[in-house]
């Protein structure tokens, strides 16, 4: 079969329509430019990231793991379960998730205050970004160094993990940032103050424990901040759907899923094929790279009645991929959401 290609250029100025025409040819297609397939069906790239053994993360070519080490990011089976394992059942708490939801209101309703006298913010980098730092700051229980510090390093080791991605050399001041990190995890571990990595701590190494807890400060941060951001985008440029959370708080959760719906935070995951497989008539060979499009499975019109409309009534919101499937569903995804809920909440307030 003959697969659509597209260019660089024609998916960084604006990829939905490039990946919906690709989808309507094939649901995985090859991009040159990427030298990658690329999925944007739905049904392909769920089975592609629940099945590990034909489809990994565990490759030397996986950027952050060429930054902070091996970790429950870039490792599967055995590896991936000894990595994450210590933190699923402090992350999946009821009461935990409670107790910091509680937290996170009274965080959103100060970063609101502070700005509200003028009546204008830009919500990305004086609420989004700060609530997310600060959330990590307190779930891990780094203050100090503290949200400020935390972003700093966020986004150093983020620049060296996209200047590998895009074949460039990333310096050392991402190295020099994951070391400040792992010191100030240790710190935090030796003290009593790191609740969420005490537990982890007597099962991992000092580098396995720093490495994953750099795993859970990008994916706290980045997802978060950016679902945030994107919520307050649909919602404020539509107003009406503003309205609608004003006459109807109960919108909020669905508010908050369909934003996950139209623009995941994280566009993409990576995957590495480790057997030759022909897959939804794509003839992908061992070694080959293989991007799942969370973008455009979540637009994915077998699945989703227009796809591209914010609609707030959409019955099947939650089979979106936002968060990733699998083994490397998103460890942190009710914090996630509930950030985000509450963000919308304060500044409704």
């Amino acid at each position: 079969m003959n697969h659509r290609t597209a260019t660089l250029d024609d998916l960084t100025a604006d990829p939905h329509p490039v990946l919906a025409s690709a989808r309507t040819e094939a649901p995985i297609t090859w991009v040159p430019a990427l030298e990658a397939w690329v999925i944007t069906g739905r049904r392909a790239a769920v089975e592609v990231m629940r099945d590990p053994q034909r489809f990994t993360v565990d490759d030397p070519r996986f950027s952050t793991a060429q930054v902070i080490g091996p970790s429950m990011l870039s490792t599967d089976g055995e590896r991936h379960d000894r990595h994450r394992s210590p933190f699923t059942d402090w992350f999946s708490s009821r009461d935990r998730l409670d107790e910091h939801t509680a937290w996170m209101h009274a965080c959103a309703r100060e970063l609101v205050t502070g700005f509200a006298p003028t009546g204008v913010a830009e919500l990305r980098t004086e609420l989004a970004a700060p609530l997310a730092a600060r959330t990590l700051a307190h779930l891990l229980g780094l203050d100090p160094p503290g949200a400020e510090q935390l972003l700093l390093w966020y986004r150093d080791i983020v620049h060296a993990v996209q200047q590998i991605s895009a074949g460039h050399d990333p310096g050392d001041t991402g190295v020099r940032a994951f070391g400040d990190l792992r010191r100030a995890v240790l710190a935090a571990t030796d003290d009593g103050r790191a609740a969420a990595l005490l537990d982890a701590r007597s099962s991992l190494s000092d580098d396995d424990l720093a490495a994953n807890a750099a795993v859970i400060l990008f994916g706290g941060i980045e997802t978060s901040e950016g679902a945030t951001a994107n919520a307050f985008s649909h919602l404020l440029t539509e107003p009406e759907h503003w309205a609608a959370l004003r006459a109807e708080r109960s919108l909020i959760p669905a508010a908050v899923e369909e934003s996950l719906r139209l623009e995941p935070a994280a566009a993409n995951v990576d995957r590495y094929a480790t057997v030759d497989v022909d897959f939804f008539d794509a003839s992908i060979r061992a070694g080959d790279y293989v991007i799942v499009s969370l973008a455009g499975a979540n637009r994915d019109p077998d699945v989703f009645d227009e796809p591209d409309r914010f609609r707030l009534d959409r019955p099947n919101v939650r089979q979106h991929t936002a968060f990733a499937l699998g083994p490397h569903a998103c460890l942190g995804i009710h914090i996630a959401r509930a950030q985000t809920a509450v963000a919308i909440a304060a500044l409704l307030d």
